[in-house]
């Protein structure tokens, strides 16, 4: 078994799909409209779906915002340059809500940013 995709629900679609793809360098996977039930599904990610997980990004026709509520964490996406990663998404209209620095209680160099629709992604310094 792998981990195939997380769906989120989204409010406008194209906003989200460019946080995805320009800020965060994801690639548009695949997408497709369902008039009869009035939504669309977008896929997202860093390599084809058969060998790396996606991220479906769900828009209902007739919804513009969620609650997100209080179970949801994040998502999470390893980066070699935690620093200039801030910066580029910054420089791309991103929004930066926690800067780079060890996570609570540990070593390990994190920071956050948000998306469109509030959902947190957290980028974490790989290697050296």
């Amino acid at each position: 078994m792998r981990i195939l995709h997380t769906m989120l629900r989204v409010g406008d679609l194209d906003k989200s799909l460019d946080f995805y793809t320009r800020v965060l360098g994801m690639q548009l996977l695949r997408r497709k409209d369902y008039p009869d039930g009035k939504f669309t599904l977008a896929f997202v990610g860093y390599g084809p779906e058969d060998t790396h997980p996606a991220l479906e990004l769900t828009h209902n026709w007739d919804t513009s915002k969620y609650e997100l509520g209080n179970a949801y964490g994040h998502i999470a996406l390893g980066v070699k340059d935690i620093h200039t990663t801030c910066d580029t998404i910054r420089q791309a209209g991103g929004k930066v809500v926690r800067e780079p620095g060890p996570m609570k209680h540990g070593t390990t160099v994190i920071a956050f940013v948000e998306d469109p629709d509030g959902y947190r992604v957290e980028l974490i310094q790989q290697g050296s």
